[in-house]
């Protein structure tokens, strides 16, 4: 935006798109009103702006605008508080004389947008959290062109494919606030929608189904872990053991978190002083950070292929089909930051679900703990439409 038309949304005291804040003191109320425009209840299909370093009046505030600062409110986007992501920017300004840091907020394709399982919204000087008929409102709104293909329906199911019981009882909790399901008269079929796992009209998307389907690879066929276990350091070598793991995504990963435990070996090790020292040969923070990054990053459009993971006697190759996404490419794959996601909505759910912490530091992590655990460092094969990481063995 110029600066002609921040100065107008600045001075304009009556306009429902904008917000000031003196400071960052409170933060819970900025992404509040990043939430709150990125769902854009009013249907604008206008930014929202947020400026901080402004009075309620306008009048500026004189709060030196920093680096610091200015990175604080840019990480508002992706810490995992507001899904799904906004799409937002974040610049410091000098606007009537007066240096703001100005957060100019796109309304979303896909609301509704919650922070901390909350929809706000506003509307001229309101902003709170949305009743039903404002969620419904802002479902029936969702655009339907150019949507993720996680968001795209599946038209070969029905809402008999969904196992609504586990979608009651296990992600429904995870994903909205509990006082909000407590006041909550809304329909099963409602609350799908809300969370995007049907479309309007009732059918199941591929988002619904990989986390809720009672059986996903009927409709997604790739969607699945193949698993080897290879006595000998080449894929011709004789097999130990080998799975298909498959289901809705907390089964799959929960399933896969029992894989790993129990083929990780123990090392012991007695010091001079008959200390007992226990080391693993693979960190199971490693391998759970890089085998949940490759079902959240990977293709499930245009591939049947699954995600593979070939365990040999000194290393594991991890697989996904998919190559670098958005703003990552072959050449700054795994630098710290640099992140995008070819399934956002997916990435909400793995959040909610509590698969992921902190979006954009997977990597970073596994290499931590590789690193302290005395592993090799990871290697990464990055193709157009493969990533292949490889884990070397402790000893």
């Amino acid at each position: 935006m110029t600066d002609q038309e921040l100065e107008k949304l600045l001075t304009e005291m009556e306009s429902d798109r904008v917000e000031r804040k003196a400071s960052i003191s409170d933060r819970d109320k900025i992404r509040q009103a990043i939430c709150a425009f990125a769902n854009d209840l009013p249907n604008h299909q206008l930014s929202g702006v947020v400026f901080i370093g402004v009075n309620d009046d306008g009048s500026c505030a004189n709060l030196p605008i920093t680096d610091e600062l200015l990175r604080t409110l840019a990480d508002m986007r992706s810490d995992g508080n507001t899904l799904p992501f906004p799409a937002m920017t974040v610049q410091k300004r000098l606007l009537a004389g007066c240096e703001v840091a100005v957060i100019v907020v796109e309304p979303a394709d896909a609301p509704p947008v919650r922070y901390n399982g909350r929809v706000w919204v506003r509307v001229g000087p309101r902003r709170a959290t949305a009743s039903a008929e404002e969620e419904r409102r802002l479902t029936e709104k969702r655009r339907s062109k150019d949507q993720p293909f996680d968001l795209r329906p599946v038209v070969s199911a029905g809402l008999e494919d969904l196992d609504q019981e586990m979608f009651r009882r296990s992600y429904l909790p995870s994903a909205v606030a509990a006082d909000v399901l407590e006041q909550n008269q809304r329909s099963i079929e409602d609350q799908l929608k809300s969370l995007r796992f049907v479309t309007a009209d009732l059918q199941p998307t591929v988002l619904g189904l990989l986390t809720v389907g009672k059986t996903p690879r009927w409709f997604l066929p790739g969607a699945y872990l193949q698993f080897l276990r290879i006595d000998g350091t080449e894929l011709t070598d004789p097999i130990k053991d080998q799975k298909e793991i498959d289901g809705p995504l907390p089964d799959l990963l929960r399933f896969l978190d029992l894989v790993f435990e129990a083929h990780i070996s123990i090392a012991t090790d007695f010091t001079s002083q008959t200390i007992e020292q226990r080391k693993p040969d693979y960190p199971i923070v490693a391998l759970q950070q890089l085998a949940r990054n490759a079902v959240l990053h990977r293709s499930y459009e245009g591939t049947n292929a699954p995600v593979r993971i070939y365990w040999f006697r000194d290393r594991i190759e991890i697989q996904n089909p998919g190559g670098p996404y958005g703003q990552v490419t072959q050449q700054n794959f795994g630098q710290p930051g640099m992140t995008d996601y070819r399934n956002p909505n997916l990435a909400e759910v793995m959040k909610n679900l509590g698969y992921v912490q902190r979006f954009g530091v997977g990597i970073e992590l596994a290499r931590r703990e590789m690193e302290k655990n005395g592993n090799p460092p990871l290697e990464f094969t990055v193709g157009e439409s493969y990533v292949l990481v490889t884990v070397r063995s402790q000893r």
